[in-house]
């Protein structure tokens, strides 16, 4: 039996994907499905930490956009992103697969605080950390906290999950018809072409580090286990 590519990934998961196509909320079908595609990958062995975004409840950018304080609605965000980690949470350990929660804002009776020893710990008895509240600081997305706690966990990729793109396009696939899927890039041609992957901030933090990104879509069952076995799925990008 062929051996996964990576021992330690971070698994970063849009809040829109938890969605499903109800598009707002959480759909207990895609928690499901996705606790099954995790512990698949779990049981090979693989060290999984896990980001979940917040925007099927609550985006702050959006929400300062709407006349809320741009702080207030990041924080607000931040407790969306809470209560899609203990969400996840839930589905994974009905499937048996351990989990734990960790909050960069604590909040001890739902969750364990932050501490980079700690998750570590975690990942090395086999159990899958979902990293919660963002960085804990306003105007950092989710996609930053990817970066951040990968590279603090010394992570080998972070395989970004989409729910309605299978990569990185030249434009919006479901906009432009003529949009060319790419199969590699390079950080910095990700921040010169503005292709949006991941916001900037992000993308600089993932370029200082050398850590690749994959990006796939994750409507299609099974490809978190083919991106971690390292088959030719999304879009890679590396520094260089």
């Amino acid at each position: 039996m062929p051996l996964p590519a990576f021992k330690r990934v971070v698994l970063k998961l849009s809040g829109e994907a938890l969605a499903g196509d109800i598009g707002y909320g959480i759909d207990s079908n895609v928690i499901q499905s996705i606790s099954v595609q995790i512990k698949e990958i779990v049981e090979l062995g693989v060290q999984v930490a896990i980001v979940v975004g917040g925007g099927n409840i609550w985006r702050g950018l959006s929400g300062s956009e709407k006349g809320i304080d741009r702080t207030t609605a990041d924080y607000m965000g931040m407790l969306a992103t809470v209560m899609n980690s203990l969400a996840l949470q839930d589905g994974l350990e009905k499937v048996g697969v351990p989990t734990r929660v960790q909050t960069s804002i604590e909040m001890r009776q739902v969750a364990e605080p932050y501490i980079r020893r700690k998750a570590v710990r975690h990942l090395e008895k086999n159990r899958v950390v979902i990293f919660a509240a963002g960085t804990g600081n306003p105007y950092f997305s989710t996609d930053t906290t990817a970066a951040l706690r990968a590279a603090e966990i010394e992570a080998e990729v972070i395989l970004m999950a989409k729910n309605k793109v299978d990569g990185v396009y030249t434009a919006d696939p479901s906009i432009d018809p003529d949009a060319q899927k790419f199969d590699s890039l390079t950080y910095l041609e990700v921040l010169n072409k503005g292709l949006g992957v991941m916001d900037s901030t992000a993308s600089s933090l993932c370029m200082d580090n050398n850590l690749p990104l994959l990006v796939f879509s994750i409507m299609e069952e099974g490809n978190i286990k083919k991106a971690i076995m390292g088959d030719k799925i999304g879009t890679i990008v590396k520094g260089d």
